[in-house]
């Protein structure tokens, strides 16, 4: 019985090694380019308060600055009701730069967090993956340095989800904060880029009407659709 129960950790255990090693990360990860202020343009998760909350959740703000001994301070301030609410978290470092651990007390969860993909100026693609004594559970952010991101940033973001197991459902586009009269529609860096400035031309991007929560179908919007093979 207690070699079956070994077996079983032992296997647990790989299977969690595995997960990490499969997830990558931005290769020569410049820490100091990475601290500042980003805005969460895309989440996705398959935890449970995410399927709960995520008709209410909107784009947070997010300052990353450095500590003394190489670890970075995240604080991000995002609306609750008609309030603004304030989350300090200290990612440590470890041997792999990109990667860092963070223990939550107030929850107990552990979480292993990859810088994923980065051009610093732009976008970050983060990947965390969380585990507590009731389960795991996998979330992907999408950073911008300003409030918008081209529909190419956001497709990636979209497919990384995918191949992290994560369906449709597990994954939204956050509307901005106190946007009103929202379309629903996704935005890109420049008016040319948004579906009413192509000029005429068909889309070459297509968006799950699913990650836009509820603004897509209360507007009229079509549900938009990424190739499956893309």
């Amino acid at each position: 019985m207690q070699a079956t129960l070994l077996g079983i950790l032992g296997l647990a255990l790989l299977g969690t090694l595995h997960a990490q090693d499969s997830i990558p990360v931005q290769a020569d990860f410049q820490q100091d380019k990475f601290t500042g202020r980003w805005y969460s343009i895309g989440l996705a998760s398959n935890s449970h308060w995410f399927k709960e909350k995520r008709h209410l959740m909107k784009m947070c703000t997010t300052i990353i600055s450095a500590t003394a001994d190489g670890n970075l301070e995240v604080t991000s301030t995002y609306p609750k009701g008609d309030q603004c609410v304030t989350r300090n978290s200290l990612y440590i470092k470890t041997e792999q730069p990109g990667r860092f651990s963070y223990t939550s007390l107030r929850w107990g969860s552990k979480h292993n967090i990859h810088v994923v993909e980065t051009n610093y100026d732009e976008y970050a693609l983060v990947a965390t993956q969380i585990s507590k004594g009731t389960g795991s559970s996998t979330m992907v952010l999408l950073y911008s340095r300003t409030k918008e991101l081209s529909p190419e940033r956001l497709e990636m973001f979209t497919q990384f989800s995918r191949e992290q197991g994560l369906t449709d459902d597990e994954i939204l586009i956050l509307p901005q904060t106190g946007e009103a009269g929202s379309t629903g529609r996704v935005s890109g860096s420049r008016g040319q880029d948004t579906p009413g400035g192509l000029r005429g031309r068909r889309p070459s991007w297509l968006v799950p009407a699913s990650l836009w929560g509820q603004r897509g179908a209360s507007h009229g919007v079509p549900p938009f659709r990424i190739p499956q093979g893309g």
